[in-house]
């Protein structure tokens, strides 16, 4: 719970005006690192290589995103110094709360999708209704995942323009909905199949994952208080930038980095290959996006961070609009 205990007036100048900029650049940044991590599995570019004897022209290209990004980045936020830091801190956490919106519809979609079709694959009345072929088809990952995933993923994002609910209360029902259904159907009809369970884990995977940025808005993260709570404002905006800056953000970068830095990475391996389970004949095709969930996570959290980031300079500076949250804490 929060409460705002005055309007946001104050205008960002100095430090405040250099943190807009880093934070802005940052998110630039990171839309760059994504568009070239895209490039170089999807279509074989090679990376920044720029400086290697090999380097070809599509090198030089993705040098040139990330420039690209450094230098909007800078102007974006050039054009809004004259809003106030607590101004920009709401708009990051709108732009991060459109991206979870659009995961969890993303994830609630071809939950069910998957889950349909993989029943009818292993109760044998898929292929009459689609044909062999089809049928074969979509029995295939690679398939499956450009041809059904990746349409339904666009079909989140309007349903994402058109919602303001971020979902969490009802993808927690619906994880119990799905766990009770593997009950009673296991107990009263004998009868359950590996595309159940994997359900209740996709969605599991994604609320767990997926809420830990608005958790972080809301400071709903446990803080193992022993000084915190008996700080001024000003002092705690101090410790919440050390923390976004040292922690939150690096933390981030470094598992998208770990994550995604080579084609044989432990996010980009199975993201890009649609890596299934073993048991795929008789289960979902959804391995492969709950490796991606660990990006979606990262991602979300350092939007989330620069949102913190912003909000805690303002405190920092003495800005209005000050709020105080009642989150958990350890004393």
């Amino acid at each position: 719970m929060s409460v705002e205990t005055s309007p946001t007036t104050a205008q960002p100048s100095g430090i405040g005006g250099l943190v807009l900029i880093f934070g802005w650049v940052n998110l630039a940044v990171l839309a760059a690192f994504l568009i070239n991590n895209f490039l170089i599995n999807a279509f074989d570019w090679p990376g920044v290589a720029v400086f290697s004897p090999a380097t070809g022209g599509l090198a030089w290209v993705q040098f040139a995103i990330y420039v690209a990004a450094v230098v909007i980045g800078a102007v974006f936020a050039f054009s809004r110094r004259d809003v106030a830091l607590r101004a920009e801190a709401d708009r990051v956490s709108g732009l991060n709360a459109f991206f979870i919106r659009w995961a969890f519809w993303m994830v609630l979609i071809i939950g069910l999708v998957d889950f349909s079709m993989s029943f009818l694959r292993v109760e044998g009345f898929l292929e009459a209704w689609v044909g062999t072929d089809m049928y074969r088809n979509l029995g295939l990952p690679h398939y499956r995942g450009i041809y059904v995933h990746v349409p339904l993923m666009l079909v989140a994002i309007v349903f994402a323009v058109f919602t303001r609910t971020l979902g969490f209360t009802w993808l927690a029902l619906l994880i119990v909905v799905a766990e009770l259904l593997i009950v009673f159907s296991r107990f009263l009809f004998s009868y359950e199949q590996a595309f159940m369970a994997d359900l209740v884990r996709f969605w599991y995977a994604a609320l767990f994952l997926f809420a830990s940025a608005y958790t972080l808005l809301e400071e709903g993260h446990v803080r193992v208080d022993v000084f915190y709570a008996s700080f001024s404002t000003r002092r705690k905006g101090v410790v919440n930038a050390v923390g976004a800056l040292a922690m939150g953000i690096v933390f981030c970068w470094t598992i998208l980095i770990l994550g995604m830095a080579t084609p044989a990475s432990i996010i980009n391996a199975p993201v890009f290959n649609f890596e299934v389970t073993q048991s795929a004949g008789f289960g979902m095709f959804v391995k492969y996006l709950m490796a991606a969930f660990l990006g979606i996570f990262a991602i979300s959290m350092m939007i989330q961070f620069v949102s913190s980031l912003f909000s805690a300079i303002a405190d920092w500076r003495g800005d209005p609009g000050a709020v105080e949250h009642e989150g958990a804490s350890v004393a």
